[in-house]
């Protein structure tokens, strides 16, 4: 998503400087010839330290709120060292180079996992719940079938009465599906997924951390990438990010390719660095998936994505 940019940066000496070149997802900026190998040499050493101080000769620049995407791929949270810096983490994107304290990401409040299956699909989506003990102690699923309340489900790992099966008709109705997944959560945060993705217990247990950087920056919606595998191999629609962990009062949008609804703009979501979510898809699926949902939602089913989807990841 690199584009032409106009952006500059001021850094702590008023020193200014202008980047021709800005990512329309992360922000982060750079001069055209930059080498991306070398930029993140220099930026992974910077986001070891225990303050970040940009590097005034550097072909890159970061305002706070990237800096913040930045430093969870290091599994680190940033810190403003004061309010003028708060005031540019909180209204992106400032024109303020990017300095903070760094802190390793390690506690936060408690997320539930919420699951979105078919009635088919249940006994592989309980047989694979047991590594999520690890991170979360509240599991909602939610069936596509006719309604009913939750039960009680007894899974290995997990307190009695933690894991949870509603049942509610999709409907075509994706956002309606999703929205009523995260009424069924008993924590503030809940991170969903679907029947044919996983997400590993570390990447897992870095969550509740996320969730208290998030609340730190008076945000509410996290995404995180996507690794789209079909029958295997790794799609080039990468990195396909999915803002799957919400504050529960967040509401969803779209019949289908639903997104989370943010007051405040994109400004009250940041993506994080430091793990994926696998999404598992077959050939068969691929070539039906995107006319399903332009019948559902006629102009939105993204028909055009079927080919990326088809095609192997490339650098």
């Amino acid at each position: 998503m690199l584009a032409p940019s106009d952006r500059r940066l001021t850094d702590s000496s008023g020193r200014e400087r202008a980047f021709p070149v800005a990512c329309g997802s992360c922000g982060v900026l750079t001069e055209r010839d930059a080498d991306p190998a070398a930029c993140w040499r220099d930026l992974g050493r910077r986001l070891d330290e225990p303050t970040f101080v940009p590097n005034p000769e550097a072909p890159y620049g970061l305002d706070l709120y990237t800096l913040r995407i930045a430093a969870t791929r290091r599994g680190r949270g940033v810190a403003p060292l004061d309010p003028r810096d708060r005031a540019g983490l909180l209204a992106p994107h400032s024109p303020l180079a990017a300095r903070a304290r760094l802190h390793d990401l390690a506690e936060g409040p408690p997320v539930s996992l919420g699951l979105l299956c078919r009635p088919a699909e249940l006994p592989a989506v309980l047989a694979g719940l047991a590594p999520h003990a690890a991170w979360t102690d509240d599991v909602a699923i939610l069936l596509d079938g006719a309604a009913a309340p939750a039960r009680a489900v007894a899974v290995a790992g997990f307190a009695d009465g933690a894991v949870r099966v509603a049942s509610r008709p999709l409907a075509g109705d994706f956002a309606g599906q999703r929205n009523a997944l995260q009424d069924l959560a008993r924590h503030a945060w809940m991170l969903q997924l679907d029947a044919d993705e996983t997400l590993e217990p570390e990447t897992g247990r870095r969550l509740p951390a996320l969730a208290a950087l998030a609340e730190d920056g008076d945000v509410v919606s996290v995404g995180l990438p996507r690794r789209n595998r079909v029958d295997g191999v790794l799609s080039d629609v990468y990195p396909d990010v999915q803002y799957r962990l919400n504050r529960t009062t967040v509401r969803y949008a779209g019949r289908v390719h639903e997104r989370p609804v943010l007051d405040g703009g994109w400004r009250r979501g940041f993506i994080a660095l430091h793990g994926a979510i696998d999404h598992r898809l077959s050939r068969t699926h691929v070539l039906a998936r995107s006319r399903t949902y332009e019948a559902l939602d006629p102009g939105r089913g993204r028909i055009e994505e079927e080919e990326a989807l088809l095609q192997p990841f490339r650098e």
